[in-house]
């Protein structure tokens, strides 16, 4: 709910309230985001003379107003406030700054849209009929700012989905003015604390080791973190977390900030002078200049904003929640997906139509649903080193047409999935021998290579063209006359109906030829890359797309709107994977979490850990496998159908309920996560063993998120439970459990509430 009154401006979710009012002189001042209040919170902004400070000239002698000291809801430079600002502008003369007073306001039904631009969104019409009841009352609050010198206008969006706790944040710059602007920085939210002492959580990583956990006390000065590496990154997630000192996972307050944006981005945190901090998220401002013209708009990307007092849990579950229902969209988002088995680490690039065929035929057996062919399928592909930008298919390393081999895989029961980079370009390739000016280069230089490969100008359309109409080439031979279902495959078309889409370097020679400023072209890359996206999704309803850059290095909320599920990361070690899940789970659903059981010892860390094992920690995300089925033993084989029939049985529980996060990989010799459902009648208790000790002392999982005064029945032993011994003593886990007196043992252990 938004009320509007006397210059206050109140948003109400079920469980936060989110105040700012328009001052006397028309600035912008945060006055509260927190649990629900009634009335104002006015009394938090106490305006005093800090000396040494400056004054907006309209404030005259009044020496306690400056926007320096009093928070601001959007800041900006130029009239004194000299903190981390969201907004920075140049114009033709070289001068800066502005001067954003408010205009007006506008109040609607609904959640606002942003042009050719991911965003959460509400009501049915906006992400095909799949909304849920719970949010037709979502809102929109459009605020009005305008620098009466320059001309530029910008309008504030705040949505607002009140039974998630959920407020976006989004911006817009129009140049109303005489002349062009240059803009230098725009942020879409900003959000300042008169005072309190805060952790800030993120998630920094590197290739294999993405998205690990850091907490750390703000200090007074400035932390920041981002990318300019053209893409989200593999080192730093675009999601933070805010929270009081002794916030816990199921205790205290904490507030996130999640970037809807695929593309370089900055999140910043200052405490300044007077203990106030202030936290801005959004564009980076490196490699960013945008000239702005008479009568055009900017958009910058929404930010997702959330506020719990249930601690770390419950944030997560707030944004689960949005991102499961109001981010990922179409036909995929709440079915349960096809188990596939890719073929990368099978085979790599060593491959016949025949042995692809033979994979299928092998994973059939054991009920796996589809089979994924990854790299190597077209142009002259045998390493890493070629044929990038040449999608045609190799029928002479194939053995047959794609078209064959996709039949007989569907004839082994099993659908069919492919593996595209169509944002790379490889110079031994023919498209680059016809247009080396569709790769991103330097004037005069020779182009910076990563993996082997450059990166195709996708801010430019004729080279987006190029790159769709051989992707919808291949696709259509395949698929066209293919539209009957195959035998075993409850009703799905024959063809393609997958594909994997990755993106495996950083963008560093960043300079297109059709750009007015090079300091639009990596904003309008990622503009590119969702418009091409968007196209192909519209061609092609029915073929799920999950994204990957080089594991998880591009896992943010913009490309879940449109690839409902990220590849977690390239490293598959159940043991690894534990931490990388850890730290993903606090803003992303497991449903978004491509993850695999690989062969032993694993590929990446040579590490053995027991099939079970692998398998407890596949289920927390997509769940497929990354092998040769036909290479495991008859033992094996079996495990992998039981492990099929319980996916398949507790999906739901799995990838819809509330994820708690029990224990951390980080800490604990055992990490555990359980998953319970909406009305607290079962639960799913997780659990590895990190470590193997001799004698060694039992270790009790405290359970979260049950049912109080009940009893709980552990399926496999018919034990019961009561529900406050297992949330405040714990469930017994080392020294108690014989599966986990060896090192990387594990259990999934299943809880039903009995009546």
């Amino acid at each position: 709910m938004i009320i509007s009154q006397n210059n206050v401006f109140t948003i109400h979710t079920d469980n936060t309230t989110y105040q700012f009012k328009a001052g006397d002189y028309g600035y912008l001042e945060h006055i509260y985001y927190g649990p629900r209040i009634s009335g104002t919170a006015e009394f938090l902004v106490i305006p005093q003379d800090r000396a040494c400070q400056v004054n907006p000239r309209q404030a005259e002698n009044n020496r306690r107003y400056s926007l320096d000291t009093l928070p601001g809801e959007y800041g900006f430079q130029g009239v004194g406030d000299f903190r981390t600002p969201a907004f920075t502008v140049r114009y033709e003369d070289s001068s800066w700054g502005a001067d954003l007073r408010y205009v007006g306001y506008e109040i609607q039904g609904g959640k606002y849209r942003l042009p050719g631009m991911p965003a959460v969104y509400a009501d049915p019409e906006d992400a095909d009929d799949c909304a849920r009841i719970e949010n037709e009352d979502a809102q929109t609050l459009r605020v009005f700012l305008e620098d009466r010198v320059s001309g530029i206008e910008i309008t504030l969006f705040y949505g607002v989905l009140p039974h998630l706790d959920i407020i976006t944040r989004a911006a817009a710059v129009t140049n109303r003015g005489s002349h062009q602007v240059t803009l230098t920085k725009v942020q879409s939210a900003c959000l300042d604390f008169v005072g309190g002492d805060f952790d800030t959580i993120t998630f920094y990583g590197r290739w294999a080791q993405e998205r690990h956990l850091q907490r750390a006390a703000v200090q007074h000065g400035l932390f920041s973190i981002g990318s300019s590496r053209g893409g989200s990154s593999l080192h730093y997630n675009p999601s933070m977390f805010l929270c009081d000192p002794d916030t816990t996972e199921q205790t205290g307050l904490a507030y996130s900030m999640t970037l809807m944006w695929s593309g370089n981005w900055a999140a910043e945190v200052e405490k300044d002078q007077t203990s106030g901090t202030r936290w801005t998220m959004g564009l980076g401002s490196q490699n960013f200049a945008w000239p702005l013209n008479r009568g055009e708009t900017f958009w910058a990307p929404e930010v997702i904003m959330s506020c719990s007092t249930a601690g770390l849990s419950g944030l997560s579950h707030n944004l689960h929640r949005c991102i499961r229902r109001h981010v990922c969209r179409g036909p995929f988002r709440d079915v349960r997906r096809p188990v596939l088995v890719n073929s990368w680490e099978a085979a790599y690039f060593d491959f016949t139509g025949e042995k692809i065929i033979q994979f299928a035929k092998d994973a059939a057996t054991c009920g796996v649903e589809m089979l994924v062919l990854d790299d190597g399928w077209f142009g002259k592909r045998d390493n890493d080193e070629t044929g990038l930008g040449d999608w045609f298919v190799n029928e002479t390393k194939l053995g047959m047409s794609l078209a064959e081999m996709v039949g007989a895989v569907n004839d082994a029961g099993l659908q069919f999935g492919i593996w595209f980079e169509p944002e790379m370009i490889s110079e031994d390739s023919n498209l680059y021998r016809a247009h080396p000016d569709y790769a991103f280069c330097f004037p005069g230089r020779e182009p910076v290579r990563g993996r082997s490969q450059l990166v195709l100008d996708f801010s430019r359309e004729e080279v987006r063209a190029c790159i769709f109409n051989q992707m919808c080439a291949v696709i259509d031979a395949v698929n066209e006359g293919t539209g009957a279902a195959f035998p075993g495959s409850n009703g799905v078309p024959r063809g393609i109906r997958y594909i994997k889409w990755d993106f495996n370097r950083a963008i560093n020679d960043v300079f297109s030829a059709s750009a007015a400023d090079q300091g639009q072209v990596c904003y309008n890359y990622v503009r590119g890359l969702y418009d091409f996206l968007e196209r192909l999704e519209k061609r092609y309803p029915q073929i799920m797309i999950e994204g990957c850059s080089s594991g998880g290095g591009r896992f943010d909320a913009g490309m879940l709107y449109y690839t409902p599920q990220i590849w977690c990361s390239d490293n598959t070690d159940a043991v690894d994977r534990t931490y990388i899940q850890y730290g993903t789970s606090f803003t992303y659903p497991v449903s978004t979490m491509g993850s695999h059981i690989s062969a032993c010892p694993n590929h990446q860390t040579g590490r053995n850990a027991p099939l079970f094992t692998r398998g407890v920690v596949a289920m927390s995300g997509s769940f497929g496998y990354e092998l040769s089925i036909g290479k495991l033993s008859a033992e094996e084989q079996d495990m992998v159908r039981n492990q099929m029939a319980v996916f398949k049985d507790l999906q739901p529980l799995l990838h819809d309920g509330d994820y708690y996060r029990l224990t951390s990989p980080f800490t604990s010799p055992v990490v555990a996560w359980s998953m319970v459902s909406d009305d607290k009648s079962r639960f799913i208790l997780n659990f590895v063993s990190l470590e193997a000790h001799a004698n060694r002392n039992a270790c009790y999982i405290k359970c979260a998120g049950l049912k109080p005064g009940v009893m709980y029945r552990e399926e496999q032993s018919g034990m019961l439970y009561p529900s406050e011994a297992l949330m405040y003593v714990g469930f017994p886990v080392t020294g108690y459990r014989p599966s986990t007196q060896y090192e990387y043992g594990a259990e999934q252990l299943l809880f039903t509430e009995q009546g």
